[in-house]
């Protein structure tokens, strides 16, 4: 077996580092909530929908909606591991393979929220199908081509992808989330008229059923060739492309994600997207809105999730009264039934700000996609553990003997990828983190440079001072300190005045950090990680006002503290008020374990085990693993097993 090249870690960061997007040409509600200056001006009012558009989307949702509800049967999805192909033909007469593609190439031409309502929707009926369509839209061919393709290459590639599948092959079997690494090779042929491709790419989602695939290999530098790690669309059909197997999972049973092996694979350099050594920033620019796909499906999965504990915890009695009464299941219940309605505003607004086209929302996305497939797991949990046994039985064993088959079960295996699915937890809390001190970096970044020259220090340094002496004083007094701030939120407003402080002590924390630990900060991933979760706590929190408001009209403004709820639009204040208090529980918890935790107690222990010190702990159990090496063969060259694709007529 080869072994892939060592790349240190400072050369691993660099990479990553040059694939970031450097510029802020527009303003961030993100970007200013980790600095303590929140912006509420850039979510309040909600960014309005075009109407043509907005009708469009509606009666596409209609339709869409409709073919969920008669052609699409979940459980047959989940027993056969496998989606049919009549219902894929049946998506693409729909026009859903092309919901994001403009309507001049083809395509729908919607915008990113109505794309996420399509989203839930297909996700609320099988979320396998959910991701074999945002797999395809979200992060295939069709936005990165949208976005750096030429004018060329959109009008061949984009009318295909309305009514094709495609997929993106980045991840390799020893290389994930450390693109630096990546082993995939693009050589140029001699007369620059093509590329051979050579290498493995491990799940590939729809790689099995793919007709086009972008994919990332590195060119080698050379005379006329810049290098680097490059995007190209290929033929999924092309020679020398062999899906050697379908790998099965967890949940998500019907996903046909594989495989990929490319053995001397001639691609034309017209196929080439944007330049070369583009490749990592075309793939995390094409995520920054490619992301907001995983915060639809969870919001879905909260929403039905709702239902379910809804009816049954009102059906199943326990001591004389609905279990739903008992105070242990109404917490779980309320927990919920407010989260549900957090998931559901984040996405909304998220999906406006793409649309509206006039704020950059990498940190908004980001945190979406993190905040919603963490509470969304938390919710699925909460609901089997609210149907008890029922909860952890399937939906067809239910059905069998009799009872509603609910696939509670199932949802908790769906949903649990979403944490690692488009950049894991942790990768998403450094991701966030390093935008998050993107300014303090920019001003300061030379001061803990090892390779920064004395002069750059001295000029950094002088830098510095000038902006923290601007900066410093803004987080010492603030609109969350005013009582009558944010009156026109009704109850709300105390929320947003606590929003606004806490963004505040946020940034302060920060500052401190960074003074205590400069250039290791960047190693203190528990202190990040919390940072991270508090801003998009917050983040939720203003999703969640903004969005009450929006729902309870001019009833929220006049509700007063106590008063009896008018349905719809002062419950939907209600509820976010208690989503609001549930929330500031947990950002309080964060901000104390920013400084009280176990963090160093924790690596120093971790440094232990991997040194083997409780070999003996593992003692008295025998281990069910089918032998084999950790991580599989990839070395390149041609294949020796069976062609498993199969593209959709």
């Amino acid at each position: 077996m080869t072994q892939p090249s060592r790349v240190d870690e400072r050369t691993a960061r660099k990479v990553a580092e040059e694939a970031r997007e450097t510029e802020w040409r527009l303003p961030s509600f993100g970007k200013q909530l980790f600095l303590g200056d929140f912006r509420l001006d850039l979510i309040h009012p909600h960014p309005r929908l075009d109407p043509e558009a907005a009708r469009k989307g509606e009666e596409f949702l209609a339709r869409l909606r409709e073919f969920c509800a008669t052609k699409v049967d979940s459980a047959a999805i989940e027993r056969d591991a496998r989606i049919p192909d009549e219902v894929v033909k049946g998506l693409r007469a729909l026009g859903a393979l092309g919901m994001k593609i403009p309507e001049r190439y083809g395509g729908l031409g919607l915008g990113q929220y109505h794309y996420g309502r399509a989203l839930m929707i297909i996700g609320s009926v099988s979320p396998a199908l959910g991701a074999l369509v945002s797999a395809h839209q979200s992060i295939g061919v069709p936005q990165p081509i949208k976005l750096f393709g030429t004018d060329e290459q959109k009008n061949t590639w984009l009318p295909r992808c309305a009514n094709e599948i495609s997929a993106f092959l980045l991840t390799e079997p020893d290389v994930g989330s450390d693109p630096a690494r990546l082993r995939t090779t693009a050589v140029p042929s001699e007369d620059g008229g093509e590329y051979v491709l050579n290498g493995v790419k491990l799940w590939t989602t729809n790689g099995v059923v793919a007709d086009l695939v972008v994919v990332m290999a590195r060119v080698p530098k050379s005379e006329g060739h810049r290098g680097g790690i490059s995007a190209f669309v290929v033929e999924a059909g092309s020679p020398g492309i062999t899906v050697e197997h379908r790998n099965a999972f967890m949940g998500l049973r019907g996903i046909e994600n594989g495989v990929t092996r490319f053995h001397d694979v001639r691609v034309p350099a017209a196929n080439l997207i944007g330049k070369e050594g583009a490749g990592l920033k075309i793939a995390l620019t094409t995520l920054n809105t490619g992301r907001l796909s995983l915060p639809a499906m969870c919001a879905a999965a909260g929403k039905w999730s709702t239902k379910i504990a809804r009816e049954w915890s009102k059906e199943r009695v326990q001591w004389g009264r609905p279990v739903g009464e008992h105070e242990a299941i109404s917490k779980k219940l309320a927990f919920i039934t407010a989260t549900s309605y957090a998931l559901e505003a984040m996405l909304d607004l998220s999906g406006r700000l793409a649309d509206d086209e006039r704020n950059d929302i990498r940190i908004e996305a980001a945190l979406a996609k993190l905040w919603s497939s963490e509470m969304a797991c938390k919710i699925a949990d909460e609901l089997i553990q609210v149907r008890g046994g029922r909860g952890y039985e399937t939906a067809a064993s239910l059905a069998a003997r009799g009872e509603r088959g609910v696939p509670a079960e199932q949802v908790l295996r769906d949903l649990r990828i979403n944490r690692i699915f488009e950049g894991s937890t942790e990768i998403m809390h450094l991701l966030i983190a390093r935008e998050a001190v993107d300014a303090h970096l920019s001003v300061a970044g030379d001061i803990i440079d090892p390779d920064a020259s004395r002069g750059q220090k001295a000029r950094a340094a002088a830098r510095a001072g000038g902006f923290y002496a601007r900066w410093l004083p803004t987080l010492v007094t603030g609109a969350g300190q005013r009582p009558g701030a944010y009156a026109e939120f009704g109850p709300l407003a105390r929320h947003l005045r606590y929003v606004e402080r806490a963004s505040r002590k946020l940034a302060r924390s920060t500052f401190y950090a960074a003074g205590r630990w400069q250039g290791k900060l960047e190693y203190k991933q528990g202190f990040l990680g919390r940072m991270v979760d508090i801003g998009a706590e917050l983040y939720a929190m203003s999703a969640v006002c903004v969005r009450a408001l929006e729902d309870g009209g001019e009833t929220a403004g006049r509700q007063s503290e106590g008063e009896t709820a008018r349905p719809p639009g002062v419950s939907a204040i209600r509820l976010a008020d208690a989503f609001c208090r549930q929330a500031r529980v947990r950002i309080e918890e964060l901000f104390e374990g920013l400084w009280r935790n176990t963090d160093a107690l924790d690596a120093k222990l971790a440094r232990h085990v991997l040194s083997g010190d409780f070999t003996w702990l593992e003692e008295g159990v025998l281990d069910p693993s089918i032998p084999g090496p950790w991580i599989a063969d990839a070395t390149p060259g041609p294949s020796d097993k069976e062609n498993v694709h199969r593209p959709v007529g």
